[in-house]
Parts: structure tokens; sequence; C-alpha cells
């Protein structure tokens, strides 16, 4: 993986708008005809997504995840074992007490968001069949990177403990066994990407929306869930070179008060565990911007490398970049700025139909974040 050698590199998170012919042509009762178009136009999708991040200065890219349904429900798609069931209760919550806290925003803002929803049942033995998908997906960024002449690629993945986010076990006899049966899938997915010669980053908002919910139901509950879901993911890459590898973790994309996100120093140690090179971390919004402090306390180990959020998703308003480079400087004072690598809060696109900022500002965010890393380096390499 590169590291801001001469100059602070730029990336993002993953998950970008997705164009509207490519959401026309996503249609799964298509004909034969309608999905040779549909796939052409995904192809033409993923090259000019490339080409406008390369276009708009980014170092390291991706296909913005436009063969995905959404982040994690994707998943879904590439494993066997779960039994899809519409208007189930919700058995996790993400939120936290803010539902409580909040229940009139809830309930003017958001009305239906937390009524009967899809959920999943294990209900046997889990496996990965999604390798085709997968091997299609590989094949147009590779071709897309070729093109462009441009090998800084990566490819996003959901963590174990992301996955089925929705799902309840009935089939494995404990919460161990149901998680690892996961990663055990999943590893299959994370080492395709590997082999293809990509980046892989693991996706995992879960492991942070579960804090609060489960702290206030007793202190070491928390620790005990994430500690076994990082295990398992750690145990999916054994067998991917660290280097490879990049970690994102956030406190979710949806625009709530967050006020029950988990503090990050609760969750560093958990995140500094996983066995990636890079660590993608939420850090620009306001209800996270002051967490740059752990850093004064917490000690990037050799060879790591952070990639803290210098643009969020939460507002509409463009970061100035100015600002992008105030905070871009300031974690390289803290860890090294060999040791930085300047990205996003998280995804611009929760799923392919739901988007957390019009294209047009989440492009005059990444040329922001950019420009604020030019001005950052200037400043760092003087």
């Amino acid at each position: 993986m590169r590291r801001s050698e001469d100059r602070i590199l730029t990336t993002h998170v993953g998950s970008l708008v997705r164009p509207p012919y490519l959401l026309s042509a996503n249609d799964d009762s298509l004909d034969d005809a309608g999905r040779a178009n549909r796939d052409a136009k995904l192809k033409m999708a993923v090259t000019e997504v490339l080409e406008k991040q390369l276009a708009t200065g980014l170092d390291i890219v991706n296909d913005g995840e436009f063969g995905k349904s959404g982040w994690a429900s994707y998943a879904l798609e590439r494993l066997d074992g779960f039994e899809v069931r519409p208007n189930s209760p919700n058995p996790l919550d993400w939120l936290g007490r803010d539902r409580e806290r909040f229940a009139d925003f809830f309930a003017e803002e958001i009305p239906n968001a937390f009524g009967s929803m899809q959920g999943e049942a294990c209900v046997g033995p889990i496996s990965y069949t999604g390798l085709e998908a997968l091997q299609d997906s590989l094949e147009l960024l590779r071709e897309a990177a070729d093109a462009a002449g441009h090998h800084d690629v990566f490819m996003t993945a959901v963590a174990p403990a992301s996955t089925a986010y929705n799902g309840i076990n009935e089939y494995y006899k404990s919460e161990h066994d149901y998680v690892f049966a996961i990663a055990d899938a999943m590893r299959h997915e994370y080492r395709a990407i590997h082999d293809a010669g990509f980046v892989v980053q693991v996706d995992d908002a879960v492991l942070a929306n579960m804090y609060d919910s489960l702290v206030a139901q007793a202190p070491e509950k928390y620790r005990d869930w994430a500690q076994l879901r990082v295990d398992a993911l750690n145990h999916a890459l054994s067998d991917i070179p660290t280097e490879t590898v990049r970690y994102h973790i956030c406190f979710g994309s949806w625009h709530v008060p967050h006020v029950a996100d988990a503090p990050l120093e609760a969750l560093i140690d958990l995140i500094m565990q996983v066995d990636a090179q890079a660590y993608l971390i939420e850090a620009a919004n306001v209800r996270h911007e002051h967490e740059w402090r752990v850093w004064e306390q917490t000690k990037l180990a050799d060879g790591k490398i952070l990639v803290p959020g210098v643009v969020t998703h939460h507002t509409t308003t463009v970061e100035h970049p100015r600002l992008v480079a105030d905070r871009i400087v300031r974690f390289a004072n803290l860890v090294g700025r060999e040791n930085v690598i300047a990205g996003t809060d998280c995804g611009f696109a929760q799923s392919e139909w739901v988007r957390r900022a019009h294209p047009s500002v989440m492009w005059a965010k990444l040329e922001a974040l950019v420009e604020g890393a030019r001005i950052a380096s200037a400043e760092l390499w003087r």
C-alpha cells in the first residue's frame, strides 16, 4: 500500500452516488436483452466513475461500489444459509438510546424508519455462493483501471460484524460458531479481491453502532460482542498480507443526532487489533472532529497508516480547503506525515437508492479534499 512519502495522498471510503442511467437499468425483472443493457451501463458507469475520481485528483480509487445494492446488504445476495423475512422486528438497535432521547425527531423526520422491516434468519450452514458476481465486479474494475493506466485501486467488502446485521441465528449452536461461519464465508471474497491485485477494504459500521445499546445492558456485554467479531475478522484475513488491507469504521451514514455514538477512545484498541495496514476513521463531522485528541494518547503502530475523514457526508456545506488542510496537518503532526492519507467520513451513498449528498455536492467535497491535501502537503514538506 502506498504511503504519503512526498505529499499527502487522498482517497475515500467507497460508496459514491450512482448515476440515474444506472439506477434506471437496475431491474431484476429484465429479460436477456435488458440484462445485457444493464451490464453495458454498469461497465460504462464504473469506467466513468473511476476516470472522474482521477480527474478530481484522488490517488486511491475504486468502482464507487456501483455493482452492489448496498454497502452491507449485497452480502446476502452472495451467501447461502439465510432466509429473508419481510416485516421482521429489528433484533438489533444500532441507534442506541438516540431513539428514546429524540423520539419526536424520529417521529417527525424519519416516521417509518423503525417499523417492520426486512430481517434475516440463519437457517442452515453459511457458505459463499457469490463468486461469479464478485468476479464480474473485479473484471469491470480491472478493465477500468487498465484503461486509465492507474492501479492504486481498492474494493470494499463487508466485515463479519456488519454482515446480516438484521439477522438472527437459528442454526448454529453458539454465537461464536455463527460469527465464525460468516467469517469463513466472507474470507472467500476478501481473498478474491486480494488475488485480483486490489487493496481489500473491510467496512464495519455496525461494530461501532452497537456500542450504546449493549453498554446500556452491561458494560462488559459490548466488549465481549465486539471482541468476538474482531477475532472473526482477523481469522478471515489470516492468509492475506496486512499491507494490502484497510479497515473502515464509522458511526453510520444516517442523518440523525448521533448523541449515542460510541466515543472513539472506547473503540480504538479494538480497531488497532484488526490485521490491516490502514485504518479509515470518521473524523470530520461535528460529533467526532474533537477525537483527533485520541491520537495524543494512542500510538499508531510502526508501519500503520491513519486515514482520517477530513470531509464529511453529514452536511451539504462543502468544506473549505483551508479547513481540510488544517485537519490533515493536525493528524500529520500527531502520527507523522508519511502515516496519513486524507479520506472521507463515510460513503456518500448508503445503498444504490439512498444517497447522503447530491452528486454535485459530493464531487465538490472530493475536490475540497484534494485541494486541502495539496495545501497541507505544501506546508508539511516545505
